[in-house]
């Protein structure tokens, strides 16, 4: 990325101090071989970075551009039916205990190709992209067993080879049990998932390792086996926790010092302070708690006042999340779970990089970051959160995604 100034912005650093979105209102961004040198006042903007290419915005918006932290984009087949269910008045618990759910998509994902995989994902990501994602965050749990699981991962690794944007891959073994180790879970983790971790992990696959910790999944026992495996092997830890019942899964991912954990409305607040003190990111997923019309909302005061940071994703899956705008999920963080616009937009940068471990690169525009940035053709942060179904990005800027 060649020596570059944008100028007449409105930028929105989104640094946690100062102004609401730590917001420039005639703005200036510099930068050079694709990090940020200078940000301020387009007064104040020093001579040196004139030199180079000058670029004026016309009072445009500038953000970091948009991460989404949690999704499970590599999958075969869909779920449309199960949507029929849902209407017809069964739950989610209901659908997966008859075959239904994570289970069906098992199915059509162990019979899908590398290739057929990363097709069906492409248009999804691409949707992404569009809307100024630069970072995405991949899971595996769909194959349950070794090879699906490591084909998963290669094709998320594809995706960005094929596309101009980072991915981070977390390693989901622990996700569901398969019908052929029903009733006998811990004999699933000893024969498949710690095997499957481990050839992940030597084959440079996961960058990090999450569960499902629930009643229909893993307890919380048997995600401690593979946390201990993860932590022995050196990579991060993220659990799906407290999204159906409590069963403190959000406190032992804390003492495993966790990126996240996702979900969570059914935490309580000894699970939130656990979680501030491990310095933890909740990620909140409006688009599962919409399509599953759950009532029970995510405890977000209590997140306020324990100061854990909120991340907001898409959880893009085909049966609890089909969803693929993260403008959308930050639209019904604030319908829904009542966030403010402001930490809805942080949530899709600042925080949803400290959920990936990405804090120190990307998230925020600020001398020494990454250039990840989002020229929208808006006039203030909240548009982003407030239209429905309007994509008003006029482009992406990204360089090296390392």
């Amino acid at each position: 990325m060649t020596d570059t100034t944008l100028v007449h912005a409105r930028v929105a650093t989104m640094m946690p101090d100062g102004a609401p979105y730590g917001l420039i209102d005639d703005g200036a961004v510099a930068f050079d071989d694709g990090t940020i040198q200078w940000v301020g006042p387009a007064a104040d903007l020093p001579d040196r970075f004139r030199d180079g290419l000058v670029e004026d915005l016309e009072g445009r918006l500038v953000t970091p551009a948009l991460i989404d932290c949690h999704t499970h984009i590599v999958a075969g087949g869909d779920r449309a039916r199960e949507f029929e269910m849902r209407l017809e008045g069964a739950t989610y618990e209901e659908i997966a205990r008859a075959g239904g759910g994570i289970l069906s998509t098992v199915e059509a994902t162990r019979a899908a190709s590398e290739e057929e995989l990363l097709k069906t994902a492409l248009p999804r990501v691409d949707q992404l992209i569009g809307e100024g994602v630069a970072t995405i965050e991949i899971k595996s749990g769909y194959g349950l067993d070794i090879d699906t699981e490591l084909k998963m991962l290669r094709t998320a690794r594809a995706i960005a080879r094929h596309r101009g944007l980072r991915v981070r891959t977390s390693f989901l073994g622990a996700h569901a049990v398969p019908p052929d180790y029903a009733g006998r879970a811990d004999a699933y983790v000893d024969a498949v998932c710690l095997p499957a971790l481990d050839a992940a992990h030597g084959a440079g696959l996961a960058d990090a390792v999450d569960g499902f910790c629930e009643g229909i999944a893993f307890s919380p026992q048997q995600i401690e086996r593979v946390f201990t495996r993860a932590v022995d092997l050196g990579l991060p830890v993220k659990l799906h926790a407290e999204q159906l019942s409590n069963l403190g899964g959000a406190a032992l991912a804390a003492r495993y010092s966790a990126l996240s954990a996702d979900h969570l409305e059914y935490i309580d607040e000894a699970g939130i302070a656990a979680m501030a003190s491990a310095g933890s990111t909740a990620v909140l997923l409006p688009g599962a708690f919409y399509t599953l019309r759950e009532t029970r909302v995510p405890p977000i005061a209590l997140f306020r006042e324990h100061g854990v940071g909120m991340a907001v994703a898409t959880d893009c899956n085909p049966g609890s999340s089909p969803v693929s705008s993260l403008l959308l999920c930050l639209n019904m963080a604030c319908t829904l779970f009542r966030m403010t616009p402001e930490e809805a937009l942080a949530g899709a940068t600042r925080e949803a990089a400290k959920a990936l471990g990405l804090d120190d690169r990307t998230g925020v525009i600020d001398p020494g970051m990454r250039a990840e940035l989002a020229v929208w053709d808006v006039q203030h942060p909240a548009e982003l959160c407030y239209r429905i179904a309007f994509n008003p990005l006029h482009r992406r800027i990204v360089g090296d995604l390392s």
